[in-house]
């Protein structure tokens, strides 16, 4: 029942910034970290960023020191601020919610996917 709803790709140059958005539709409880992957054509997903609950952040080498992860943990939003943008960071980006469930145990939602293209 719960829906990520991501928003705030398009297409930009090279050197550009985009910042992406992560409404979560209903509170999740449970919450442990939201984030960012991204699967380019012919390519797997991978992390992009990650932000728990205290704070931490984690970050593909690729795109230290030009994209920030952030979050608000009382609304359960998060944002991806991308910075320098390179053709190389082209890509459907998908928030993630990772919560923990007394009976579950880890599971995460996926959002939809935005899709970023960055020309060159």
């Amino acid at each position: 029942q719960v829906q990520l709803e991501e928003s705030g790709g398009g297409l930009v140059q090279a050197g550009g910034s985009l910042r992406l958005s992560c409404a979560v539709s209903r509170r999740v409880f449970g919450v442990t970290a939201m984030g960012w992957y991204r699967q380019a054509p012919g390519s797997q997903r991978e992390l992009v960023a990650t932000v728990t609950t205290d704070g931490t952040t984690t970050y593909a080498d690729s795109v230290k020191g030009r994209f920030t992860a952030s979050r608000d943990n009382a609304k359960d939003t998060a944002l991806l601020q991308m910075n320098d943008l390179k053709p190389e960071d082209t890509a459907a980006y998908y928030c993630n919610v990772r919560a923990r469930n007394p009976f579950r145990g880890q599971y995460d939602i996926w959002g939809q996917g935005t899709q970023v293209t960055v020309s060159s």
